[in-house]
């Protein structure tokens, strides 16, 4: 086996970040032919058995593993249940559609894991010459049957050229010894017949980008290495630069780092926001599947002739710490950014995180250094803090060991993360404080409302209509049915039109207004945060801002208005972790028993056991609602729901503005995790006050210090600070220092002018691209905003 020889644009994007050795059998392969020593073949052969299985060094006196190597026989005995190639309408007797691409992807993939279990040590499976002759026989009746040259495709393309032929090329590599010269023909003649090009995919043969590319490259990778074929291991390094595109679907650049414009737009962004399915928020779903893949193929081709050396390979630290770890909440991936993956039912659970965790294990080897001690920090912290579902306990043995070897290592692990990070490229925030978490989900003129292709997430109707997502330490209220039960259009923090929309309504439709994101202030947990609410299939329209103010978020809204329905904004709607748990309002219990619901009159705080408190420093009219609700997952998820009801308890709480509303607003205080007598006391001396709730800005301020808060959706004033236009803005006083944040949440605006009323500053430090003139109350902020696609911009001040 060899590089792929000739001069192309390769030597151009190739560079110096070469890859670290790998994880096992190390290389070094020289140029030869092109079908090189067998040797060299059954070397990478063996890395890539060593991903599937943990390799022939299993210690199975370690408990841990032990128990790996049992699931990993358990979980074949089960996939095993029904497999009968005597029969001839379906491999397996649940999986006979000819209809459904998906039933030949999870024909095969039962196959594969079948024959894990088979190569590992330990498994009541493993070396059966019984079980092997089986796996056999079906590999043969699904190249007869149903997969190869001789057939037509039908339903989903990523069946055929991805998800098939990656579980087909695993089984391939496990069984290689006992599959024979013909029957291995038969194999790898059938993936290339789907799968000839890492470039391409589709049965039109369209350029592959983001997850696409790297899912396609790794099935082109492990075919070239059955076959032995050099060139195509090249074309698949290449590939992942898009040497042929010129870079323009490169999936290691960053989207924004490179002259994308002959792309898609689709990958990681350099404020670690990941797109696919062109703008669809999708780090939690595609986006970790691209590093999964990825992890694999960084590990295949290390220490080879076909080593990854393009320098954009350091952009992966910037996905796992900017692009993941903000939107993990110990164990547990934000829903706003998994896309339709929240309605399948195998995704509960904090399923995606484990896929995170175990690339990011894959990664560590090949990133040696401070990268690498990062890495290992992480997934420390990640492994600790997720008590929810142990990583431990459900991983494969592969990633186990790799996980016992990085919880040895002396590098401590990074504790819990305490931060505002927020994502202008798919108009997403994240809040992270010691006892919660909290994601906040906009979309605009540049983003997806939400996904449901394949039938799946068919009720996604209002999830980024303003939905906040707060998680506590009650680990799996987003897990345990909560996507079918909850009642999908009563979203916390969103502002509806009531009613229930057709199945799919409204999926893939970007809105008409472009104001959507913040301002966050480097090293606190402070941040502003926005959207102009422009509702799909209906008039609805409202200005919705979330102050993050470290343990306390200030929802403001106004202009909200519709020709026609009754508008609500939800509070909350939660699962009940007890179904008994106690609400006080105004410091009264209110019902506990399912079926009660109320009308509540001048509200000034609410408090959730378990959840909160909410204060309404201007007096509430509110309603609540106890039910237990009952659904299927087949009611969101046609292709992978069941149809097994399932019941949760919830309880609901919600502004009423009333039919056709002209006007509305509100203003309430969040108080995640806090007592009960807490949110008493600040509701007598609220932490955080209301200064403007207009139409043209949103101003709050914390007496405390003295913060100012502000999202100007046009020209206005807020007390000191006079705007010239839309932008969001942080003003905090910290002893002679003042810190002023900004941004252009449009993304439109070439500078934004503010005006800040205060005496005797001078400037200490500003970001580029920020001036001040002297007025004659303060200080002129002439800030260029161009081409900073919503990021903020900071400037230190200084009181003489």
């Amino acid at each position: 086996m060899r590089p792929a020889i000739g001069t192309t644009r390769r030597t151009v994007l190739a560079g110096a970040a070469a890859l670290g050795a790998a994880v096992t059998l190390p290389l070094t392969l020289t140029p030869g032919a092109a079908h090189a020593a067998a040797g060299d073949a059954a070397a990478l052969r063996a890395r890539w058995h060593t991903l599937l299985t943990g390799g022939p060094g299993l210690d199975l006196t370690d408990e841990r593993i032990a128990a790996a190597v049992a699931r990993t026989g358990k979980a074949a005995t089960t996939a095993a249940k029904g497999l009968d190639p005597s029969r001839t309408d379906g491999l397996f007797e649940d999986l006979t559609s000819t209809t459904l691409s998906n039933h030949v992807t999870t024909s095969f993939k039962r196959l594969a894991t079948i024959a894990t279990a088979w190569a590992v040590p330990g498994t009541p499976q493993h070396g059966d010459t019984t079980v092997r002759d089986l796996l056999l026989a079906g590999v043969d009746w699904m190249l007869t049957n149903r997969y190869g040259p001789g057939h037509t495709r039908f339903d989903n393309d990523w069946d055929w050229e991805i998800g098939s032929a990656l579980a087909l090329n695993d089984a391939s590599v496990l069984l290689y010894d006992a599959l024979g010269a013909d029957r291995l023909e038969r194999i790898t003649t059938a993936v290339r017949h789907y799968t000839p090009d890492p470039n391409l995919w589709r049965a039109d043969r369209q350029i592959a980008t983001g997850a696409n590319r790297v899912w396609v490259s790794t099935v082109v990778a492990v075919n070239a290495v059955l076959r032995d074929d050099g060139d195509a291991l090249g074309a698949v390094r290449d590939a992942l630069s898009d040497v042929e595109g010129s870079g323009a679907n490169s999936v290691l650049a960053f989207n924004d780092g490179t002259d994308g414009a002959a792309g898609t737009g689709e990958g990681f962004y350099a404020d670690g926001s990941f797109l696919q399915h062109y703008k669809h928020p999708y780090n939690g779903g595609y986006g970790k599947e691209l590093l999964n893949s990825l992890s694999r193929l960084l590990n295949l081709l290390a220490g080879t002739g076909w080593a990854v050396t393009d320098p954009a390979l350091d952009n992966v630290r910037g996905w796992v710490v900017d692009g993941f770890d903000p939107l993990l909440v110990r164990g547990d991936v934000m829903a706003s950014v998994c896309g339709r993956e929240i309605a399948r039912p195998s995704k509960q659970g904090h399923a995606s995180a484990q896929t995170v965790v175990e690339a990011v294990l894959r990664l560590i080897p090949g990133f040696p250094g401070e990268t690498g001690e990062v890495f290992t920090a992480l997934v420390k912290q990640w492994i600790a803090e997720d008590t929810y579902r142990d990583f431990l306990t459900v991983t494969d043995p592969a990633s186990l060991v790799a996980a016992l070897r990085v919880l040895d290592s002396p590098v401590p692990a990074r504790g819990p993360l305490v931060a505002h990070k927020q994502h202008p490229r798919m108009d997403k925030a994240a809040h992270h404080r010691p006892s919660f978490a909290l994601g906040i989900s906009a979309y605009s003129s540049r983003i997806y409302t939400y996904e449901s292709i394949q039938n799946e997430n068919l009720h996604g109707w209002h999830l980024s209509d303003g939905m906040v997502l707060l998680y506590t330490d009650d680990l799996g209220h987003y897990s345990e049915d909560y996507w079918p039960t909850v009642d999908p259009t009563r979203l916390p923090g969103t502002t509806v039109v009531a009613g229930r929309p057709a199945d799919a309504a409204g999926q893939r439709t970007t809105s008409t207004a472009d104001w959507a994101g913040g301002t966050a202030l480097s090293g606190t947990t402070l941040g502003a945060y926005g959207m102009e609410l422009r509702a799909y299939g209906s008039t609805l329209r409202a200005l919705k801002s979330w102050f993050c103010l470290d343990d306390v978020i200030a929802c403001v809204g106004s202009g909200i208005g519709a020709d026609a329905g009754a508008v609500e904004t939800v509070v909350e709607n939660r699962k009940l972790r007890d179904p008994a748990a106690a609400l006080l309002v105004d410091g009264a219990p209110a019902p506990a028993g399912t079926g009660w619901s109320a009308r509540m009159d001048g509200v000034r705080w609410l408090h959730l056991e378990g959840t909160g408190g909410y204060v309404f420093p201007e007096p509430a009219g509110l309603r609540g609602l106890r039910e237990d609700r009952t659904a299927t997952w087949r009611e969101i998820n046609l292709k992978y729901g069941t149809d097994t009801p399932v019941t949760r308890p919830y309880l609901t709480l919600w502004h009423d503005h009333g039919d056709a509303p002209s006007g509305a607003g509100y203003f309430w205080l969040q108080a995640p995790a806090v007592s009960a007598a807490r949110t008493r006391r600040w509701a007598a001396a609220p932490p955080v006050e209301l200064v403007s709730r207009s139409t043209a800005v949103h101003a709050v301020r914390r007496p405390s210090d003295g913060l100012l808060a502000a999202n100007f959706w046009s020209a206005g004033t807020a007390q000191e600070l006079t705007c010239d236009g839309p932008a969001s803005v942080l003003v905090r006083p910290d002893g002679r220092t003042v810190t002023v944040a900004l941004s252009d949440p449009t993304q439109l605006r070439s500078s934004v002018v503010l005006d800040l009323d205060l005496p005797g500053l001078t400037v200490v430090s500003a970001d580029p691209g920020v001036r001040t003139t002297a007025t004659g109350r303060g200080l002129r902020i002439t800030a260029d905003t161009a081409g900073l696609h919503g990021a903020t911009l900071d400037l230190t001040l200084k009181r003489s």
